[in-house]
């Protein structure tokens, strides 16, 4: 960290390595002796007590420090407080403890014109950008600028959390971001090449994950930086031939997290996660199927596509009416209607992230066509239910296991359903309606 112990004095030297090495019981002892020396900073970086307690994790040290009424927001030579130091090593406990003594997050530093919340997405942390992202809520600081514009807000160079995360493979803050609005096709200043947006970025650093959840969130593969080039081109240059594939032009599009319905800007974190999960096990079909046409393999086929085969007899009743193959995991409010998680993306999820082609702003059921308020986590069955289901009606079985031949009628006419895209027969999964459109697309440099 370059923090130049070799100080004027052999006390504030032995200061500043206690607080490195975490050793309160000295470090007590000498603001016992004079407290004025803990407003005393290293001679190259002008590092406080603070910023080494922050950067070196020493938690109970920074907690001290704090309860001596030091400021939390002190600045060494960059203009860097000690919160951007703590999210720059990803200490958590020092990011909390620095925001609940009120640092100011929009704080920047004076190298890059970048704040706390820079920092964790550069390095990646995302236990720490999660910490700031909440502090952001709630703080009053953040408050006056408003939230969207403090997740969006840019460097001296024009570049967003979301690039920085982007740029360096950090798909986990890239997930982050996108969830708390960071502007996916927002494009840089003079950041990596001018005019770069996210997907420009992860597609130069090659980063599947990042351009899996960029490209999930609706990011447009057609969009063109300073210098005229799409991601795809971008991802060839760098010789990035898997990411290559996936952002051609003329394959498949991918699935786009629907956010502007409310109900799903209002869903609980465990349906969330649930459709989140078949949205990339969707797109990631797709990607198979993109990728087989070309000389580059991905993993091994999804877990999920066993699963079905092994359904029990016990569970056929909880099988879903719209594809009867996968289990029903998510309930339609009011109506108390059951699908699976795939056929409710179906239902919800758009191809292309554009205005014309994005779902309408309200969805109705498929069973009773009633107007969807919310969605939620399909409760399990008790042994009670389940015997009550049986007396009135027979177990449906798995469309495996049914005459290929026959089918549901009820199934035929929802998957000709427009909004709903193409059920795979029998397997209870979307497939993208351009997917046989593989060919590569010749494109100048």
């Amino acid at each position: 960290m370059g923090q130049g112990l070799s100080c004027k004095t052999t006390e504030e030297q032995g200061l500043f390595t206690a607080v490195q090495m975490g050793d309160l019981e000295t470090v007590k002892a000498v603001f016992e002796r004079n407290p004025a020396i803990f407003h005393h900073s290293t001679v190259f970086d002008r590092n406080s007590a603070l910023h080494i307690a922050a950067a070196d994790a020493q938690i109970e040290v920074l907690s001290f420090l704090l309860e001596q009424s030091m400021q939390p927001d002190l600045l060494n030579r960059h203009k860097q407080t000690p919160l951007m130091l703590a999210a720059m090593h990803g200490n958590i406990s020092c990011v909390t403890k620095l925001i609940e003594a009120g640092a100011n997050i929009l704080m920047f530093d004076s190298v890059n014109g970048r704040t706390c919340l820079h920092y964790a997405a550069y390095y990646g942390h995302s236990d720490c950008l999660q910490v700031i992202l909440s502090a952001a809520r709630t703080s009053q600081v953040a408050a006056s600028w408003g939230y969207s514009r403090f997740v969006n807000v840019r460097d001296r160079k024009g570049a967003t959390s979301l690039h920085l995360a982007a740029r360096h493979r950090r798909h986990e803050c890239v997930h982050m971001l996108l969830e708390n609005g960071a502007l996916v096709c927002a494009s840089t200043g003079g950041y990596g090449f001018p005019g770069s947006t996210p997907l420009h970025l992860a597609a130069r650093s090659g980063s599947l994950d990042c351009i899996r959840e960029l490209l999930a969130w609706g990011a447009d593969r057609l969009q063109r930086d300073a210098s005229g080039r799409i991601p795809y081109t971008v991802a060839l240059r760098k010789h990035h031939g898997t990411c290559a594939a996936l952002l051609n032009p003329s394959s498949a599009e991918p699935l786009v997290w629907p956010s502007s319905l409310k109900f799903i800007s209002d869903l609980n974190h465990e349906a969330k996660a649930l459709l989140e999960c078949a949205l990339m096990e969707a797109n990631k079909e797709r990607e198979n199927a993109i990728l087989k046409r070309t000389d580059y393999s991905m993993a091994s086929p999804l877990e999920s596509d066993h699963e079905s085969d092994n359904l029990s007899e016990e569970s056929d009743t909880d099988l879903c009416g719209i594809c009867f193959d996968q289990a029903c995991t998510i309930e339609v409010q009011e109506c108390g209607h059951l699908m699976c998680a795939q056929c409710t993306l179906a239902l919800c999820c758009h191809n292309k992230p554009n205005p014309a082609t994005s779902s309408p702003s309200i969805l109705v059921c498929p069973f009773c066509r009633s107007s969807i308020v919310k969605l939620v986590v399909a409760k399990a069955k008790t042994e009670n239910d389940r015997t009550r289901d049986v007396s009135f009606t027979k177990p449906r079985k798995s469309w495996r296991s049914r005459n290929s031949s026959g089918g549901s009628s009820s199934f035929k006419g929802l998957s000709a359903i427009g909004s709903f895209g193409r059920l795979g027969r029998g397997s209870g999964r979307i497939a993208a309606e351009n997917e046989w459109l593989e060919k590569p697309l010749s494109l100048d440099p």
